[in-house]
């Protein structure tokens, strides 16, 4: 049997092109609903699943991996080498945004009024830069028992964060609860194992429903942009995130890429971070991360490090201007490129948070809101290749870090 790398692989291909196919079948054909139904309940049932292992995980990784980090005097080193590697990729996202955006102008020579019944009655929710930190802040410090029954991930990182540390600091004496957290990860993964043998027909459902329900009149009419997001997002995970690791590690993208596919396509899939935690951390046991850095960095790295996110945004924003007319300074695509950093560091816990951030980069230079209507409806086929991205950051991370972190 072929290993379940290769079948996540062979499921991807397949979802792809069987959902190509119900394209091509008129909507009210009875085989094009049945096939997207079924299509739905067994995606529903994969995403179901991961999201029921999901908060249990990030807590006890966090807890266990600051934890271990703590005892062996490393979490400092890690800390600091994790923000910086996520400043580093991040901005370079950003500055390869703007430089492809001023070079092939996304958006110019189309009238907005083209796109006038997505526009029309449409209400962005608006959230100045200082609500969004408001909601920032609020949001990181939660009850923890209500943010794990609420999914609500940036809280409990935290509050797992500040528990691995007192573990520590406690000593000998709560050593039983180290001991006990340490089994319950042991468990989680265990379950994590199971799950991850229905990822081939999970990703393939997901997949056949991504490519048979797309609107491809309106993404025609975008399709400069769509090509530009894609390209420019494949050349940050194919050529500078590869680049940063063989020149921190001498790893080879190769080996990379056998190592993190399964994540990297669930990641694709299902559009989804968090959602893809699980099988991110079980791949960066593969790429020979210790368990207590790959603890501490993906899950951190699910809520902050975003490259993918701040690529779009920012691209975004340039696309919308030359759609209104607006030639943006070069003050005001600084001003961009740190409002999209800071979007896309942990969206505030409120409904339709990376729309909200969206319109807030958009405000940040005066551009209307309501042009996040145009892309509401391509946000799902971008969102594919920009969260892989956002998850192919986590693992490069992860790898880079422990290596540094070894070297100090």
């Amino acid at each position: 049997m072929p290993s379940l790398n290769l079948q996540i692989l062979i499921a991807a291909i397949t979802g792809l092109v069987l959902g190509a196919l119900l394209s091509l079948v008129p909507a009210e054909s009875e085989l094009r609903q049945g096939v997207l139904y079924g299509s739905s309940l067994v995606s529903g049932l994969f995403i179901g699943l991961l999201k029921m292992v999901l908060m249990p995980l990030i807590f006890t990784s966090i807890v266990v991996g600051v934890a271990n980090l703590q005892a062996h005097h490393q979490a400092n080193r890690v800390w600091k080498i994790t923000l910086i590697f996520f400043a580093l990729s991040s901005s370079l996202a950003m500055l390869e945004a703007l430089l492809v955006s001023n070079l092939f102008k996304p958006g110019a020579g189309l009238s907005l009024e083209l796109f006038a019944d997505a526009t029309q009655g449409f209400q962005a929710k608006q959230l100045s830069l200082s609500e969004f930190f408001t909601h920032f802040v609020s949001g990181i410090f939660q009850n923890p028992f209500a943010a794990l029954a609420n999914n609500s991930v940036l809280p409990v990182v935290v509050f797992a964060l500040l528990l691995g540390v007192a573990l520590v600091v406690g000593g000998e004496r709560h050593q039983y609860i180290l001991k006990v957290l340490q089994d319950f990860l042991e468990l989680v993964m265990r379950m994590v194992g199971w799950i991850m043998r229905l990822a081939p027909l999970g990703i393939l459902a997901l997949l056949v429903q991504l490519v048979a329900e797309q609107n491809l009149a309106l993404l025609n009419a975008v399709l400069g942009f769509v090509i530009l997001i894609f390209a420019t997002t494949l050349f940050h995970g194919i050529v500078v995130l590869p680049g940063l690791l063989y020149l921190s590690t001498g790893r080879s993208p190769l080996w990379f890429w056998r190592g993190a596919r399964a994540a990297l396509i669930t990641a694709f899939a299902t559009s989804s971070s968090s959602a893809t935690l699980p099988i991110t951390l079980g791949c960066a046991e593969q790429l020979q991360v210790r368990q207590e850095v790959s603890g501490f960095v993906v899950p951190l790295g699910a809520t902050m490090n975003m490259d993918g996110t701040a690529l779009y945004e920012a691209a975004a924003a340039l696309f919308v201007a030359n759609l209104v007319g607006i030639d943006l300074s070069l003050s005001q695509q600084l001003v961009v490129f740190f409002t999209a950093m800071i979007a896309s560091i942990g969206a505030p816990g409120i409904p339709s948070a990376g729309m909200v951030t969206m319109v807030m980069v958009l405000q940040a230079v005066g551009l209307p809101a309501e042009a996040i209507a145009i892309l509401l409806p391509i946000d799902r086929v971008l969102d594919t290749v920009r969260t892989a991205v956002n998850v192919q950051g986590d693992l490069v991370g992860s790898v880079i870090v422990q290596r540094w972190a070894d070297k100090s």
